[in-house]
């Protein structure tokens, strides 16, 4: 069986690899760098900017935990991309280590479907090369969305992709969209010293979590002195030469030294031969697949951010992982109701099923379990005493609807619910674990306990 994937980014990468362990010939066609937007201008490199953000924040406050710390912290960004480069390079030559250690075949260039098993690519010389297949896996991924008002130019008006690769610190930096991509680089640059100022249409700032998450997080850009402000959006960008004056939808004037814009991301589809084939597509350009990820043509799958839905880089590598299992004649599926989430905030936050929002539009009857991270030993051991934890689960059968964290490695500590929610496990089974001391993790363990209103650490309500 060969298999060839077009794009080795999150989704294609891990489709190859798991397509070549069940014994395929596989074939990847990339027209960029292995690794795709996660890896080059997504999560690696805004992981690596945060994860020096975070040093020079502890650095600063390292007098509140007793330690005298002589002459000036400040952030060099030269030295900061550096190191970011770094990162980056040890995990494309991994990648690419991995292909080799597989039998992946890995060809550079821009791929075009101009048949159902054929696929002719430009290489990077500008020659061309036919790929006959058996299987089709796109995987193309997404792009930052543009629009007219915010004229991409690298220099003035940002893109995320341009701010992960800095030249300066701006000394003022207006983000438009407080989503994940605006807030995340909101903490990064206001740590660095950016005097920041964030405006979103929705009502609140990471509109798509639990409202109380989303109070909170506002909370903490509130005690950054970051300003949001919501409910509000841009008509007009006036570029001069030292600065941009945004027009807002209240009236208002903002001036920064740059603009960053994160209002979404639109679908790598165009010119790729979709069309030709008769592979369908949605209304945004979103490659339309079943269950099974398989597109309306036969032998042709479509995972990660080109089919739209969830754009999260671990959901694109898990539809890789069901579609190559489905190409090699399985009959796997994603699970959808549990896809946990992570947002690098400043304290993090950590999501997976139903939003209690959700809960009541869905008209079911349930019951929240919640413990603030000050009632923890191990968050003011940390100093890092904001956030809460939250679970939400069905009254009738105790079963594990969602939950969501905000507070220090809420990104790690929301797995151990996605794990009980995969398994089907009960509130009262996480709340009769037996959980370290002192761990965050307890928190969980109290939160689960409040469902029941037996949470040790809290008072009596």
């Amino acid at each position: 069986m060969n298999i060839t994937v077009l794009g080795a980014g999150p989704g294609g990468y891990v489709a190859a690899i798991k397509a070549a362990q069940l014994g395929a010939e596989v074939t990847v066609i990339e027209d960029g760098e292995v690794g795709g937007t996660c890896l080059h201008w997504g999560c690696i490199p805004t992981k690596t900017l945060i994860a020096s953000a975070e040093v020079l924040h502890k650095t600063r406050n390292a007098k509140s935990f007793g330690l005298e710390l002589d002459g000036t912290i400040t952030p060099n960004i030269e030295k900061i991309v550096e190191r970011k480069n770094k990162v980056v390079g040890t995990q494309v030559k991994g990648i690419r280590g991995l292909f080799k250690s597989w039998g992946v075949n890995l060809i550079e260039g821009r791929g075009v479907i101009v048949e159902p098993k054929k696929i002719l690519v430009t290489l990077k010389d500008g020659s061309s090369q036919e790929v006959d297949t058996d299987k089709i896996i796109i995987a193309t991924g997404s792009r930052p969305a543009q629009i007219p008002v915010f004229p991409f130019d690298g220099k003035r008006i940002l893109s995320s992709d341009h701010a992960v690769n800095p030249d300066s610190i701006p000394k003022s930096l207006l983000i438009v969209g407080a989503g994940v991509i605006g807030c995340e680089f909101a903490f990064i640059f206001k740590e660095f010293g950016s005097d920041v100022t964030m405006i979103e249409m929705m009502p609140n700032a990471v509109s798509t979590e639990d409202e109380e998450i989303s109070q909170i997080l506002e909370r903490e850009l509130k005690k950054n002195r970051i300003k949001l402000l919501t409910s509000t959006s841009v008509d007009k960008v006036d570029v001069k030469d030292d600065a941009v004056s945004a027009q807002l939808s209240n009236g208002k004037t903002v001036e920064a030294e740059k603009v960053l814009v994160s209002i979404g991301r639109s679908v790598n589809s165009e010119n790729m031969g979709l069309e030709e084939v008769g592979v369908n597509r949605g209304q945004r350009g979103e490659i339309l697949v079943n269950e099974k990820l398989e597109t309306n043509v036969e032998g042709m799958y479509a995972i990660g951010d080109v089919i739209g839905g969830i754009m999260l880089a671990h959901l694109a590598s898990k539809e890789g992982i069901v579609a190559a299992e489905n190409a090699m004649g399985g009959d796997a599926r994603v699970n959808y109701d549990v896809v946990p989430a992570a947002i690098f905030t400043s304290p993090e936050i950590g999501s997976v099923g139903l939003r209690e929002k959700q809960a009541v539009e869905k008209g079911i009857k349930y019951k929240v379990g919640k413990f603030q991270f000050r009632g923890l030993g191990k968050a003011h051991a940390m100093g890092e005493i904001s956030g809460m934890f939250k679970i939400i689960s069905e009254q009738e059968s105790d079963k594990i609807l969602g939950a969501h964290i905000i507070g220090a490695h809420a990104s790690d500590l929301v797995h151990e619910i996605a794990v009980a929610m995969e398994k089907g496990l009960t509130v009262k089974d996480i709340a009769h674990t037996i959980h370290a001391h002192p761990t965050l993790a307890e928190g969980v363990m109290e939160a689960a306990e409040d469902v029941h209103d037996m949470a040790i650490h809290s008072p009596k309500k």
